[in-house]
């Protein structure tokens, strides 16, 4: 069975378009889907700095065109999306809050509630109060999910994927890998993972 991993941020639109297909991508080729949360602003301050001063000075033409390229992505996934009045958003809280969902069998769930969260309501998901909702509507005991945002275990876990998917080659939200090496970057290389973990079933 081939292993995809996905590395990603609730913070990103295009990883949410990502996220959206990911599931049923893994099942239909039959791969070994993991979940690899990470920091994406770790990840632009390490190997991707100029990702700021592109989003401070946005080409005009190229930005009118990403809005559209968006939204209609989200009519293809199925999506709604509405650009939150809070971006970026800090996403610590969040992302250490989906190692403690992994840890207890609920990523997917706590995942996609908080994409929903911040890409469709727009509410701030650096704040505990908004994820102590997203983890009561998952099933997960709301106070030691509140704990874990302060632990220091949870907090390295998070730091460490962050580190590793900068030395695997990555820059970005989603980063996908197949069976360690085959790097694939983005919403848009989905159909390009599918017809790989085809090839690796043959």
């Amino acid at each position: 069975m081939a292993r995809l991993e996905f590395f990603f941020d609730i913070s990103s639109p295009w990883t949410y378009l990502a996220f959206s297909r990911i599931e049923a991508l893994a099942e239909k080729t039959q791969a070994s889907l993991i979940w690899r949360p990470i920091l994406v602003g770790g990840v632009f301050n390490s190997v991707n700095q100029e990702l700021y001063e592109t989003r401070a000075h946005p080409n005009p033409a190229k930005f009118t065109y990403s809005v559209k390229d968006l939204n209609d992505w989200a009519g293809f996934c199925g999506l709604e999306i509405n650009w939150p009045e809070i971006f970026p958003v800090n996403a610590v809280n969040v992302m250490r809050g989906a190692l403690f969902a992994l840890d207890r069998g609920k990523l997917p769930d706590y995942a996609r509630l908080g994409f929903e969260a911040y890409w469709r309501d727009g509410k701030d998901i650096s704040n505990p109060d908004i994820l102590s909702g997203i983890a009561e509507a998952c099933d997960l005991p709301v106070n030691d999910f509140l704990t874990s945002l302060k632990d220091d275990a949870i907090k390295a876990r998070l730091r460490e994927n962050t580190d590793e998917l900068c030395q695997r080659g990555g820059f970005g939200s989603p980063t996908m890998f197949i069976n360690e090496t085959d790097m694939y970057f983005g919403n848009d290389r989905l159909l390009l993972v599918e017809e790989k973990l085809k090839n690796e079933n043959l």
